[in-house]
């Protein structure tokens, strides 16, 4: 079964499609490149007269930017095509920290400001001549410095406001940690988009004998900020909901943030239930196992940890003790930010795959189509419940 339905409209697409990819996320844009001609190929052969419209089918709609750096650090880049009157979607991972460069012979690695360095240079290479200019940012940049509170910065807002004003119509991203961050460019376009659907056909596939009911599981949210998401995906599931309320101290701010004292758990009895955790992202994972935990002693059978980025900033060796002393059986995250190779050798984490869906949202947004055909994943979670309840009849 195809994740997604395909694009079905005779309309030729708005503009020739043009995707340029920054350093980092080279996989991704091969994936969703390979996605969308294979679509369109689909599409053409229903619809012959669609060859005609310029751009709609070529070898690729991949462009490769040439970056260079001087000793200093300092970079550059050039588009090595004319992208004149195209819709131009530019791809980015700015959480990629494996690719490097040179500062006075030293090696650097990048970080999300040298990510978001390398946008503005492209928007700047672009020169003012792209049809349009859809910035595609699947971990938002500086979007958990989304709210002010006293005299600190506030990176996100200010940052909006900048590609606003460079020439960027639309910002397409997954899971936003506020998605209310978008007022602060309310002329421009913000969608946000969530993974749900893949989670659930992630963990179905890789967890069979899992049971969707009421009797068996439960949703449980970390925090107060994912109690949305939760409430979504338990609703779907049709089962009970539990959360973790976060103590701090307030007194003090270690790296950015006021320290957690202890989680504690508001909801009904889990005992013998398998528990869904689902959150937004893991930085270190701390406060994420330390709720694996509290569930495991709180009597739940197995735990299943789900969340948009996986970016185990503190490495692994806290989840390999976790997982080998039992407090989780899978972690489950997308494969919208990069993941290291020694990550996905790992026994308990799987994959929820993204590429078909983002490609499925650059397409439609290329045709001038309501995003609201690709956001709508309500009917086909519906539909993966469906067809694991008539297989276990």
């Amino acid at each position: 079964m195809a994740e997604l339905e395909q694009i079905s409209e005779k309309n030729a697409p708005s503009a020739p499609l043009k995707i340029i990819y920054l350093c980092g996320c080279s996989q991704m844009a091969r994936a969703v490149d390979h996605s969308i001609l294979s679509s369109r190929k689909r599409l053409a052969a229903q619809y012959p007269s669609l060859l005609d419209a310029p751009g709609f089918l070529p070898d690729t709609f991949l462009i490769t930017p040439k970056f260079h750096r001087y000793g200093t650090g300092e970079g550059g880049v050039t588009i090595p095509e004319s992208i004149r009157g195209t819709d131009l979607f530019i791809l980015t991972d700015v959480t990629n920290s494996s690719p490097t460069f040179k500062v006075f012979g030293k090696t650097n690695h990048m970080s999300p400001d040298n990510h978001y360095q390398d946008i503005k240079r492209i928007i700047s290479a672009a020169q003012g001549t792209a049809h349009r200019i859809c910035l595609v940012m699947p971990f938002l940049y500086e979007g958990r410095q989304h709210k002010r509170s006293g005299r600190e910065s506030l990176d996100c807002a200010l940052a909006l406001k900048e590609l606003g004003r460079y020439g960027v119509s639309e910002i397409i991203t997954f899971d936003a940690h506020d998605p209310s961050v978008q007022n602060a460019v309310p002329l421009r376009t913000f969608d946000n988009y969530m993974p749900t659907y893949q989670f659930v056909r992630a963990l179905v596939k890789s967890v069979p004998d899992i049971k969707l009911d009421n009797d068996h599981l439960v949703v449980i949210s970390p925090d107060e900020g994912a109690m949305s998401r939760s409430v979504y995906l338990s609703e779907m599931l049709g089962v009970n909901i539990g959360v973790f309320y976060k103590r701090r101290d307030y007194s003090q701010v270690v790296n950015g943030k006021n320290p957690i004292i202890a989680h504690e758990y508001l909801g009904d009895s889990i005992v013998g239930k398998d528990a869904v955790v689902i959150d937004d992202m893991i930085s270190s994972g701390g406060s994420m196992l330390d709720v694996c935990k509290q569930l495991k002693e709180k009597g739940v059978n197995r735990v299943f940890i789900c969340t948009t980025f996986g970016l185990f900033t503190d490495g692994l060796d806290a989840f390999d003790r976790y997982y080998e002393e039992g407090y989780f059986t899978k972690v489950i995250t997308t494969n919208l930010v990069y993941r290291s190779p020694e990550l996905l050798k790992r026994p308990y984490y799987e994959t929820a795959n993204m590429y078909q869906y983002l490609a499925n949202i650059i397409d439609t947004l290329n045709h001038n189509d309501t995003s609201d055909k690709v956001r709508g994943t309500t009917t086909r979670i519906s539909r993966i419940i469906e067809q694991y309840m008539r297989k276990d009849e």
